[in-house]
């Protein structure tokens, strides 16, 4: 058996086959190009059927790929805050962090610029991205919470959704006729979620 057989017998019928997928799209999204479905199936020596039934349509594709770098980019981001932040102040201080990280990439701005209505879809609609955004900031609320180091007044999940709902309309204002991001606003609608008195002018 050739080598190319080997890979595409290691590629099909496996959990490593939508790990390849996910990674040859995300090595797409990441050089800021746009993603075929077609070119993406021949690269990786499998039909596009094969390519559907792994990772499902382009959009839900995009979504995947769009929701595993939220979770890289906000674990990157909480890992830099410095250990004495905590409280609200520790959630305020990631949120900011990964808004600003969010804004920067280049990848994120290509794909908005180049499809914004697939962008709305997949970034401000219940998916992928918002329930991993959701969960990892209602888990940043409950260890800081179980710690004793901040008071909640509804669930984590409840309220990490509705942290995440009111960032993403101010993060990604350019998409609704802004000029600029309002990260600045975000944050001090956030603090007075958090109960505590804004942080930004």
């Amino acid at each position: 058996m050739s080598d190319l057989q080997n890979r595409s017998g290691a590629r099909l019928g496996t959990q490593l086959s939508r790990r390849a997928v996910v990674d040859a799209a995300t090595r797409h999204y990441l050089a800021c190009s746009p993603l075929d479905m077609s070119a993406l199936a021949t690269e990786l020596g499998i039909g596009r059927s094969t390519l559907y039934r792994l990772v499902g349509n382009r959009e839900e594709l995009i979504a995947t790929v769009l929701a595993e770098q939220t979770e890289l980019t906000f674990q990157r981001t909480a890992a830099r805050v410095a250990a004495a932040e905590t409280g609200a102040d520790r959630v305020l201080a990631v949120l900011g962090r990964f808004m600003r990280a969010v804004s920067d990439a280049a990848p994120l701005q290509a794909l908005s610029k180049r499809e914004p209505l697939l962008f709305v879809r997949v970034a401000l609609m219940p998916g992928p991205v918002e329930h991993t955004s959701t969960r990892l900031v209602a888990e940043l609320l409950t260890q800081e919470h179980a710690a004793g180091r901040l008071e909640l007044t509804l669930p984590p999940d409840v309220l990490g959704q509705a942290i995440i709902r009111m960032c993403d309309a101010h993060l990604y204002a350019p998409l609704l006729g802004k000029p600029e991001p309002e990260i600045d606003t975000a944050l001090n609608l956030a603090a007075a979620l958090l109960g505590i008195p804004p942080r930004t002018p």
